[in-house]
């Protein structure tokens, strides 16, 4: 796949040689700034050079666009320079987190019928339990608060109106006492209640209940159709990937996507290839790491993201890699995210499916370190590894070798999930 997209790029660099790269980085669903992201760029990138024998600095963006850096590399003797830039949405996420307690639990009800009712659920869980397991655990969470949210509002409801009873009864009378008592009750059991599930809410940043439903509910809102804010943002961002690549100043742009931004990813690029390419450009790669696409693909509206998936799976004009591990309990691991859609056409040319093998990649001890740390081991594609493979995101996005190059010849992981699997598989017409 690598040496046929690069040669149809028809942008020979002189051998394996990248010496200018524009990366567009494309975060999953994160309410947070995106400096968090330049901050672990730094820090890993730093650990990684470290480890592997090779230099890397970073310093305040160069090129245009909303938010980025600029990285300067030594690497394999070869000097690069990299901008990264961020595709912010994280605002959008804001917006769609900014929602009452009720709210909350009313999109549990609808985002659980809505995955229950559509057999979508029952799919999934056929390509791997964990993504399923860290779905249903806001599910589980949030009705656990509630539960004991309730239960401590009843046994302080309950105290107070045996008190009230005690208190008014020689006084009032036993059944204006009761009624008194009754009220009572149900007003300490509410707000009892309700300070409980504040007190759970506000230290959701260690439970991350609210975070996950929230996640769930935004796709699941719309049945797997893009929110009309998010149409409009992939339009924004794939208007800044044509420009780089118009400019041709680069000898590579790549897209990384993560998570959830694997699937907005994949529009964006799908998107811009439809429009079409200048003859003389850049190798054009996207690196989708730790997907969750049959989150969304599995859904009965998503024919917009089904065509993308079909469309891109086949474009000669790109590299397409798409790096995960069976350790990380929040992605498809493995999982062909065309193929288990079912929508792979007869010409499909991609994505390269490779693991980045987090028990052999980190040491025993690191690994023994971070197995259970379910939410930062979703973020390790980038971060360093102790023990690296052929997966170095850091080599990726400012190393002389571009993403076809580099991957040129790998063969595909031999466990990967390739079973066509959603009940869905209508497209929008390209």
């Amino acid at each position: 796949m690598g040496r046929t997209a690069r040669q149809d790029c028809d942008q020979s660099i002189g051998g394996a040689t990248v010496r200018r790269r524009q990366v567009f980085y494309i975060p999953g669903y994160d309410p947070i700034h995106p400096r968090r992201y330049r901050e672990l760029y730094r820090s890993e990138s730093a650990a990684q050079a470290a480890i592997s024998g090779y230099q890397i600095s970073q310093r305040p963006k160069q090129a245009d666009g909303p938010y980025g850096w600029h990285v300067e590399a030594e690497i394999d003797g070869t000097e690069v320079t990299a901008d990264v830039e961020v595709l912010v949405w994280s605002d959008i996420v804001r917006g769609s987190m900014a929602v009452s307690i009720p709210a909350t639990y009313l999109q549990l009800a609808r985002t659980a019928w809505t995955y229950i009712s559509t057999g979508a659920l029952f799919r999934l869980m056929r390509l791997r339990k964990g993504p399923v397991i860290a779905a249903l655990y806001p599910v589980g969470m949030l009705l656990l608060q509630l539960l004991l949210a309730l239960a401590l509002g009843a046994v302080v409801g309950g105290a107070i109106d045996w008190l009230a009873q005690w208190a008014l009864t020689p006084v009032a009378g036993p059944q204006a006492a009761a009624v008194i008592g009754a009220v009572a009750f149900i007003a300490a059991l509410i707000l009892t209640a309700i300070a409980l599930l504040r007190w759970f809410k506000a230290r959701d940043g260690k439970l991350f209940a609210y975070y996950l439903m929230h996640d769930y509910a935004y796709s699941a809102a719309s049945r797997g159709a893009n929110p009309p804010e998010l149409e409009a943002r992939i339009a924004e961002f794939r208007q800044l990937i044509r420009r780089a690549i118009e400019e041709n100043t680069v000898d590579e742009v790549l897209v990384v996507g993560h998570s959830s931004g694997a699937h907005v990813g994949v529009s964006v690029l799908a998107d811009l290839l439809r429009e079409g390419l200048p003859a003389a450009r850049p190798a054009l790669g996207f690196l989708s790491l730790g997907q969750v696409v049959p989150m969304v693909s599995f859904l009965p509206m998503a024919d917009r993201l089904r065509g993308d998936l079909r469309y891109l799976s086949a474009s000669p004009e790109l590299s397409w890699v798409d790096v995960s591990a069976p350790g990380d309990g929040c992605a498809f691991a493995l999982c062909d995210p065309v193929s288990v859609t079912g929508v792979a056409p007869k010409d499909k040319r991609g994505p390269l499916v490779i693991s980045a093998a987090f028990t052999q990649t980190l040491s025993p001890e690191r690994w023994k370190e971070l197995r259970w740390r379910f939410f930062r081991l979703h973020f390790q594609y980038l971060c360093a590894f102790d023990r690296p493979g052929d997966y170095d995101y850091f080599r990726i996005t400012a190393g002389p070798i571009s993403l076809a190059e580099r991957y040129e010849g790998r063969q595909a992981s031999k466990s990967r999930i390739e079973a066509p699997t959603s009940g869905y598989t209508t497209v929008t017409a390209p």
